[in-house]
Protein backbone atom coordinates (compact mmCIF):
# COMPACT_ATOMS: atom_id res chain seq x y z
CA UNK A 1 0.00 0.00 0.00
CA UNK A 2 1.12 3.53 0.69
CA UNK A 3 4.72 2.40 2.22
CA UNK A 4 5.49 0.76 -0.94
CA UNK A 5 5.87 4.13 -3.06
CA UNK A 6 9.02 6.26 -2.00
CA UNK A 7 8.67 9.88 -2.54
CA UNK A 8 11.61 8.58 -5.27
CA UNK A 9 8.59 6.96 -7.44
CA UNK A 10 7.17 10.36 -7.94
CA UNK A 11 8.12 11.92 -11.52
CA UNK A 12 7.49 14.84 -13.55
CA UNK A 13 4.40 14.71 -15.69
CA UNK A 14 4.90 15.21 -19.10
CA UNK A 15 1.25 16.93 -19.69
CA UNK A 16 1.17 19.34 -16.94
CA UNK A 17 4.48 21.19 -16.41
CA UNK A 18 4.98 20.92 -12.27
CA UNK A 19 2.94 18.50 -11.49
CA UNK A 20 4.06 14.74 -10.79
CA UNK A 21 2.89 11.98 -11.72
CA UNK A 22 2.71 7.87 -9.42
CA UNK A 23 2.17 4.65 -11.11
CA UNK A 24 -0.43 2.80 -9.09
CA UNK A 25 0.39 -1.08 -9.53
CA UNK A 26 -3.10 -3.11 -9.54
CA UNK A 27 -3.59 -6.58 -8.16
CA UNK A 28 -4.05 -9.33 -10.76
CA UNK A 29 -5.99 -7.17 -13.24
CA UNK A 30 -8.31 -9.37 -15.78
CA UNK A 31 -6.89 -9.07 -19.47
CA UNK A 32 -9.74 -8.03 -21.83
CA UNK A 33 -10.08 -10.38 -25.01
CA UNK A 34 -8.21 -8.53 -27.60
CA UNK A 35 -6.00 -6.87 -25.87
CA UNK A 36 -1.79 -8.30 -25.64
CA UNK A 37 -1.37 -10.68 -23.01
CA UNK A 38 1.28 -8.95 -21.52
CA UNK A 39 -0.30 -5.58 -21.69
CA UNK A 40 0.45 -3.31 -18.80
CA UNK A 41 -2.33 -2.46 -17.03
CA UNK A 42 -1.58 0.63 -14.56
CA UNK A 43 -3.25 3.23 -12.88
CA UNK A 44 -1.89 6.79 -12.54
CA UNK A 45 -2.05 9.43 -9.31
CA UNK A 46 -1.26 13.24 -10.15
CA UNK A 47 -0.63 16.01 -8.04
CA UNK A 48 0.07 19.34 -8.28
CA UNK A 49 3.11 19.04 -5.79
CA UNK A 50 4.28 17.29 -2.91
CA UNK A 51 2.24 17.47 0.50
CA UNK A 52 2.08 20.97 1.87
CA UNK A 53 -1.64 20.82 3.26
CA UNK A 54 -2.99 18.55 6.21
CA UNK A 55 -6.34 18.30 3.82
CA UNK A 56 -6.44 16.60 0.39
CA UNK A 57 -8.58 16.09 -2.34
CA UNK A 58 -8.86 12.84 -4.79
CA UNK A 59 -10.63 13.74 -7.99
CA UNK A 60 -12.03 11.11 -10.49
CA UNK A 61 -12.09 11.62 -13.86
CA UNK A 62 -15.40 11.26 -16.42
CA UNK A 63 -15.95 8.93 -19.45
CA UNK A 64 -12.60 8.82 -22.38
CA UNK A 65 -11.20 11.37 -20.30
CA UNK A 66 -8.32 12.48 -18.34
CA UNK A 67 -7.58 15.62 -15.63
CA UNK A 68 -5.95 18.66 -17.41
CA UNK A 69 -8.19 21.32 -15.32
CA UNK A 70 -5.44 22.70 -13.45
CA UNK A 71 -8.00 25.78 -12.67
CA UNK A 72 -9.88 23.27 -10.37
CA UNK A 73 -6.38 21.91 -8.39
CA UNK A 74 -5.70 25.88 -8.10
CA UNK A 75 -9.23 26.83 -6.50
CA UNK A 76 -8.43 23.76 -3.94
CA UNK A 77 -5.08 24.87 -3.53
CA UNK A 78 -6.17 27.78 -2.61
CA UNK A 79 -9.17 26.19 0.36
CA UNK A 80 -5.89 24.53 1.97
CA UNK A 81 -6.40 21.30 -0.15
CA UNK A 82 -3.39 19.36 -1.58
CA UNK A 83 -5.16 18.37 -4.65
CA UNK A 84 -4.80 14.57 -6.56
CA UNK A 85 -6.49 13.25 -9.27
CA UNK A 86 -6.17 10.01 -10.71
CA UNK A 87 -6.64 8.06 -13.76
CA UNK A 88 -8.29 4.73 -13.76
CA UNK A 89 -6.64 1.71 -15.94
CA UNK A 90 -7.20 2.26 -19.68
CA UNK A 91 -7.76 5.97 -18.95
CA UNK A 92 -5.48 9.22 -19.58
CA UNK A 93 -2.20 8.61 -19.12
CA UNK A 94 -2.89 5.11 -17.70
CA UNK A 95 -3.88 4.07 -21.20
CA UNK A 96 -1.33 1.90 -23.41
CA UNK A 97 -1.54 0.89 -27.14
CA UNK A 98 -3.97 -1.91 -27.62
CA UNK A 99 -5.68 -1.54 -24.81
CA UNK A 100 -9.50 -1.31 -24.84
CA UNK A 101 -9.86 2.27 -23.92
CA UNK A 102 -11.86 3.04 -20.68
CA UNK A 103 -12.82 -0.41 -20.40
CA UNK A 104 -14.55 -2.43 -17.58
CA UNK A 105 -17.11 -4.90 -16.71
CA UNK A 106 -17.44 -4.02 -13.09
CA UNK A 107 -17.13 -0.29 -11.17
CA UNK A 108 -16.08 -2.28 -8.14
CA UNK A 109 -13.18 -3.27 -10.24
CA UNK A 110 -11.80 0.41 -9.80
CA UNK A 111 -11.65 0.06 -6.08
CA UNK A 112 -8.44 -1.47 -6.90
CA UNK A 113 -6.71 1.76 -7.61
CA UNK A 114 -8.88 4.27 -5.46
CA UNK A 115 -7.89 2.14 -2.26
CA UNK A 116 -4.27 2.31 -3.76
CA UNK A 117 -4.96 6.26 -4.34
CA UNK A 118 -6.19 6.66 -0.98
CA UNK A 119 -3.42 5.22 0.87
CA UNK A 120 -0.77 7.37 -0.75
CA UNK A 121 -2.81 10.37 0.39
CA UNK A 122 -3.52 9.20 3.18
CA UNK A 123 -0.18 8.66 4.49
CA UNK A 124 0.61 12.51 4.44
CA UNK A 125 -2.97 13.89 5.42
CA UNK A 126 -5.70 14.29 8.45
CA UNK A 127 -8.83 14.88 5.94
CA UNK A 128 -9.67 13.41 2.46
CA UNK A 129 -12.37 14.73 0.13
CA UNK A 130 -13.37 13.18 -2.65
CA UNK A 131 -14.48 14.45 -5.92
CA UNK A 132 -15.42 12.77 -9.15
CA UNK A 133 -17.36 13.58 -12.65
CA UNK A 134 -19.51 12.23 -14.67
CA UNK A 135 -18.91 8.41 -14.89
CA UNK A 136 -16.33 9.32 -11.88
CA UNK A 137 -19.30 10.28 -10.14
CA UNK A 138 -21.15 7.15 -10.61
CA UNK A 139 -17.85 5.43 -9.60
CA UNK A 140 -16.67 7.76 -6.68
CA UNK A 141 -20.22 7.39 -5.02
CA UNK A 142 -20.21 3.96 -4.53
CA UNK A 143 -16.92 3.96 -3.38
CA UNK A 144 -17.36 6.54 -0.69
CA UNK A 145 -20.64 4.28 0.10
CA UNK A 146 -18.57 1.06 0.69
CA UNK A 147 -15.70 2.82 2.15
CA UNK A 148 -17.24 4.78 5.55
CA UNK A 149 -15.03 6.83 7.70
CA UNK A 150 -13.09 7.64 4.95
CA UNK A 151 -13.86 10.94 3.74
CA UNK A 152 -14.90 14.23 5.10
CA UNK A 153 -16.72 15.28 1.95
CA UNK A 154 -17.99 14.03 -1.36
CA UNK A 155 -18.18 16.73 -4.30
CA UNK A 156 -20.29 15.82 -7.71
CA UNK A 157 -19.97 17.11 -10.67
CA UNK A 158 -22.45 15.91 -13.13
CA UNK A 159 -22.80 12.53 -11.75
CA UNK A 160 -23.63 10.00 -14.35
CA UNK A 161 -26.13 8.08 -11.70
CA UNK A 162 -29.22 7.11 -13.56
CA UNK A 163 -29.63 6.55 -17.62
CA UNK A 164 -31.16 9.01 -19.33
CA UNK A 165 -34.60 7.51 -21.66
CA UNK A 166 -37.75 6.66 -20.66
CA UNK A 167 -38.25 4.01 -17.95
CA UNK A 168 -40.19 1.35 -20.13
CA UNK A 169 -37.29 1.55 -23.26
CA UNK A 170 -34.39 0.94 -19.51
CA UNK A 171 -36.64 -2.21 -18.22
CA UNK A 172 -36.03 -3.96 -22.05
CA UNK A 173 -33.11 -2.93 -22.35
CA UNK A 174 -31.40 -4.25 -19.05
CA UNK A 175 -32.26 -7.80 -19.74
CA UNK A 176 -30.54 -7.64 -22.92
CA UNK A 177 -27.36 -5.90 -21.67
CA UNK A 178 -27.09 -8.64 -18.62
CA UNK A 179 -27.10 -11.07 -21.28
CA UNK A 180 -25.06 -9.67 -24.07
CA UNK A 181 -22.43 -8.08 -21.46
CA UNK A 182 -21.70 -11.78 -19.68
CA UNK A 183 -21.43 -13.52 -23.09
CA UNK A 184 -20.00 -11.00 -25.52
CA UNK A 185 -18.54 -7.65 -23.05
CA UNK A 186 -16.24 -6.33 -25.34
CA UNK A 187 -18.85 -6.32 -28.40
CA UNK A 188 -18.95 -2.51 -29.67
CA UNK A 189 -22.37 -1.05 -29.15
CA UNK A 190 -23.22 0.98 -32.70
CA UNK A 191 -23.45 4.36 -30.84
CA UNK A 192 -22.55 7.91 -32.95
CA UNK A 193 -21.05 10.84 -31.25
CA UNK A 194 -21.96 14.45 -32.96
CA UNK A 195 -19.32 15.78 -31.57
CA UNK A 196 -21.25 18.30 -29.91
CA UNK A 197 -19.77 18.72 -26.65
CA UNK A 198 -16.07 18.33 -27.59
CA UNK A 199 -17.18 21.31 -29.97
CA UNK A 200 -18.21 23.44 -26.96
CA UNK A 201 -15.28 22.93 -24.75
CA UNK A 202 -12.21 22.92 -26.99
CA UNK A 203 -10.51 25.83 -28.26
CA UNK A 204 -9.69 25.08 -31.54
CA UNK A 205 -13.34 25.10 -32.26
CA UNK A 206 -16.36 26.96 -29.93
CA UNK A 207 -14.60 26.49 -26.48
CA UNK A 208 -11.64 28.04 -24.44
CA UNK A 209 -10.10 24.92 -23.27
CA UNK A 210 -6.68 23.34 -24.66
CA UNK A 211 -6.65 19.65 -23.55
CA UNK A 212 -5.10 16.38 -25.84
CA UNK A 213 -7.37 15.27 -28.22
CA UNK A 214 -5.96 11.75 -27.79
CA UNK A 215 -6.47 11.60 -24.26
CA UNK A 216 -9.86 13.14 -24.10
CA UNK A 217 -11.05 11.59 -27.76
CA UNK A 218 -13.46 12.51 -29.77
CA UNK A 219 -15.45 10.51 -30.75
CA UNK A 220 -14.81 8.86 -27.80
CA UNK A 221 -13.88 5.20 -26.67
CA UNK A 222 -15.90 2.74 -28.13
CA UNK A 223 -19.29 2.16 -26.10
CA UNK A 224 -18.60 -1.87 -25.05
CA UNK A 225 -21.59 -3.99 -24.07
CA UNK A 226 -19.89 -5.06 -20.61
CA UNK A 227 -18.99 -1.77 -20.06
CA UNK A 228 -22.60 -0.87 -20.48
CA UNK A 229 -23.70 -3.48 -18.23
CA UNK A 230 -21.19 -2.15 -15.47
CA UNK A 231 -23.13 1.54 -15.62
CA UNK A 232 -26.51 0.39 -15.57
CA UNK A 233 -25.69 -2.27 -12.70
CA UNK A 234 -23.92 0.84 -10.39
CA UNK A 235 -27.27 2.89 -11.59
CA UNK A 236 -29.48 -0.09 -10.17
CA UNK A 237 -27.26 0.48 -6.75
CA UNK A 238 -28.14 3.94 -6.85
CA UNK A 239 -31.60 3.73 -7.72
CA UNK A 240 -31.88 0.96 -4.62
CA UNK A 241 -30.58 3.24 -2.25
CA UNK A 242 -26.65 4.29 -0.69
CA UNK A 243 -25.73 5.50 2.55
CA UNK A 244 -22.91 7.66 1.70
CA UNK A 245 -21.67 8.67 5.51
CA UNK A 246 -20.97 12.09 4.92
CA UNK A 247 -21.86 15.21 3.54
CA UNK A 248 -22.31 15.29 -0.63
CA UNK A 249 -22.56 17.81 -3.08
CA UNK A 250 -24.45 17.14 -6.63
CA UNK A 251 -23.42 19.97 -8.66
CA UNK A 252 -25.16 20.15 -12.15
CA UNK A 253 -26.46 22.53 -14.91
CA UNK A 254 -29.83 24.28 -15.35
CA UNK A 255 -30.88 22.69 -18.26
CA UNK A 256 -30.38 19.91 -20.88
CA UNK A 257 -30.13 20.00 -24.46
CA UNK A 258 -30.12 17.07 -26.49
CA UNK A 259 -29.48 17.54 -30.00
CA UNK A 260 -28.07 16.60 -33.47
CA UNK A 261 -26.54 19.35 -34.25
CA UNK A 262 -24.61 22.08 -33.57
CA UNK A 263 -26.29 25.66 -32.13
CA UNK A 264 -25.98 28.19 -29.19
CA UNK A 265 -27.58 26.15 -26.56
CA UNK A 266 -24.17 23.89 -26.62
CA UNK A 267 -22.67 26.60 -24.90
CA UNK A 268 -24.70 26.72 -21.91
CA UNK A 269 -26.73 23.60 -21.15
CA UNK A 270 -25.27 20.13 -20.45
CA UNK A 271 -25.33 17.77 -23.77
CA UNK A 272 -24.59 14.51 -22.26
CA UNK A 273 -26.90 13.75 -19.99
CA UNK A 274 -30.15 14.27 -18.25
CA UNK A 275 -29.45 16.79 -15.25
CA UNK A 276 -33.14 16.64 -14.22
CA UNK A 277 -32.98 13.25 -13.66
CA UNK A 278 -30.00 13.20 -12.21
CA UNK A 279 -31.23 15.97 -9.69
CA UNK A 280 -33.94 13.46 -8.49
CA UNK A 281 -32.05 10.30 -8.55
CA UNK A 282 -29.01 12.81 -5.99
CA UNK A 283 -31.30 12.17 -2.90
CA UNK A 284 -30.69 8.45 -3.27
CA UNK A 285 -27.03 9.14 -2.48
CA UNK A 286 -26.89 9.04 1.63
CA UNK A 287 -29.11 11.05 3.97
CA UNK A 288 -27.10 14.50 3.51
CA UNK A 289 -26.84 15.45 0.40
CA UNK A 290 -27.02 19.52 -1.35
CA UNK A 291 -27.91 19.69 -4.98
CA UNK A 292 -27.08 22.38 -6.67
CA UNK A 293 -28.03 23.70 -10.14
CA UNK A 294 -26.14 25.94 -11.89
CA UNK A 295 -27.42 28.36 -14.67
CA UNK A 296 -26.10 28.12 -18.06
CA UNK A 297 -23.43 24.91 -17.14
CA UNK A 298 -22.10 22.30 -19.21
CA UNK A 299 -21.43 18.97 -18.82
CA UNK A 300 -18.11 19.17 -16.84
CA UNK A 301 -19.60 22.45 -14.75
CA UNK A 302 -15.84 23.50 -14.12
CA UNK A 303 -15.38 23.69 -17.96
CA UNK A 304 -18.36 25.95 -18.56
CA UNK A 305 -18.36 30.01 -19.27
CA UNK A 306 -16.83 32.41 -17.27
CA UNK A 307 -19.51 33.14 -15.21
CA UNK A 308 -21.54 30.20 -14.93
CA UNK A 309 -17.78 28.62 -13.79
CA UNK A 310 -17.38 31.10 -10.97
CA UNK A 311 -21.21 30.14 -9.78
CA UNK A 312 -19.62 26.69 -9.88
CA UNK A 313 -17.08 27.73 -7.66
CA UNK A 314 -18.73 29.95 -5.09
CA UNK A 315 -21.17 27.67 -4.72
CA UNK A 316 -18.34 24.93 -3.61
CA UNK A 317 -16.49 27.18 -1.60
CA UNK A 318 -19.42 28.09 0.71
CA UNK A 319 -20.44 23.96 0.80
CA UNK A 320 -17.01 23.16 1.70
CA UNK A 321 -16.68 26.34 4.10
CA UNK A 322 -19.87 24.55 6.04
CA UNK A 323 -19.20 21.31 6.04
CA UNK A 324 -15.66 20.36 5.50
CA UNK A 325 -13.25 23.31 6.41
Amino acid sequence: MADSYPVADWYPDELLPGYECLRLELHDPAVAEGEPDDTDLCATLVRQHPPCHRRAVLYLHGWSDYFFQTHLAEFFDGLGFDFHAIELRRYGRSLRDGQLGGFVTDLHEYFDELDEAFAVIAADHDDITLMGHSTGGLTASLWANERPGRFNGVVLNSPWIDLQGAPVLKALTAPMMKTLGQRYPTTVLPLTDAGIYARSIHASQDGEWDFDLGLKQHPSFAIRVGWMRAIMAGHAEVKAGLHIDTPVISMLSHKTSFRRTYGPLAQTTDTVLDVDKLARRSVSLGPHVTVVRITDGLHDLVLSGEKARADVFEHLRRWLSAYVL
